[in-house]
């Protein structure tokens, strides 16, 4: 092939990218990771609808995790195409799940909280669900830091947030299995994210938070804008990455194993099941960017 027909290959493919409003440029990614290059499991038919995902002390051996619809905690290894579950109350709008120090909880899109020891048979026994701690409004993202015992809860519709740029957040200390204490709230300003390279004219709506175990930081997904927001450890915005990748359906659920490797859970839809996608972290990468 000569060197002329070389370049006019080169620019007719180029035109045909920009055509379909693709690019070569690589996919922005945090430090330690490639958001372009996941390793993907797809999750069985119980879990198409996956939202919360997360381990126990970061082991990765195991993901519990929770799904829309039914009052059940799963449990699989990646790569299974079967997951165990516990039943833990009635079916309803269940968006996300944390585990503290032996001990479960489940987040409901009400504000309702779940808490139960950790599950292995098909009833999780002892259920306390804990109601009120959260003004009215709707939530999907729930962590739970064992190095403080305490669970941060972030909002993605409520009316205390209503005519304003913020979701706010809240810190709830753990002070016994049905027992929660609001200690304070905090705030992630949307206006820091307005400008994320994920679906235009969409507001940022938080649907899963997780807290980098190495630096502090936290890791933020919003599925209506498809953006990953990566925020200091007092949530003030550093970054914004775009997830409009096919890699992405609809991502809800974020947690971070003992290695530091990243893991996104996508909800599945008609021609698609849900997945994990695991982001392997590299020290390459981290000091490379």
């Amino acid at each position: 092939m000569n060197l002329r027909f070389t370049h006019i290959a080169a620019v007719l493919s180029y035109a045909f990218l920009a055509a379909c409003g693709q690019s070569n440029t690589p996919t922005r990614s945090p430090d330690g990771y490639d958001l372009s290059n996941p390793q993907k499991f797809n999750m069985p038919e119980s879990l198409l609808e996956i939202s919360g995902i997360q381990f126990s002390k970061g082991n990765s051996d195991t993901v519990y995790a929770v799904q829309d619809e039914e009052g059940k905690i799963f449990r699989l290894r990646l790569g299974d195409d079967r997951a165990k579950h516990s039943k833990f109350s009635k079916s309803g709008d269940y968006e996300d799940l944390a585990i503290l120090k032996g001990q479960m909880f489940v987040l409901k899109s009400n504000g309702t909280i779940f808490s139960f020891t950790k599950p292995m048979g098909e009833e999780a026994g002892m259920v306390n669900e804990i109601k009120g701690m959260l003004p009215k409004g709707e939530y999907e993202g729930m962590f739970a830091d064992e190095s403080d015992n305490r669970l941060y809860v972030l909002c993605k519709n409520c009316k205390t947030d209503k005519g304003t740029s913020e979701s706010t957040g809240y810190i709830l200390k753990v002070e016994s299995a049905d027992k929660l204490v609001m200690e304070k709230t905090f705030v992630v300003n949307a206006d820091d994210v307005e400008n994320s390279p994920g679906k235009k004219n969409t507001r940022f709506q938080p649907s899963a938070l997780a807290k980098n175990p190495q630096t502090g930081e936290w890791f933020i997904l919003s599925s209506a804008n498809n953006s990953l927001v990566v925020c200091d450890g007092a949530f003030k915005t550093k970054a914004a990455y775009d997830l409009n990748s096919g890699s992405f359906l609809q991502p809800e659920g974020i947690a971070f194993d003992i290695h530091n490797n990243l893991y996104i859970s996508n909800e599945g839809d008609e021609l698609s099941t849900g997945n994990i996608l695991k982001f392997v972290y590299s020290t390459q990468k981290a000091r490379k960017q």
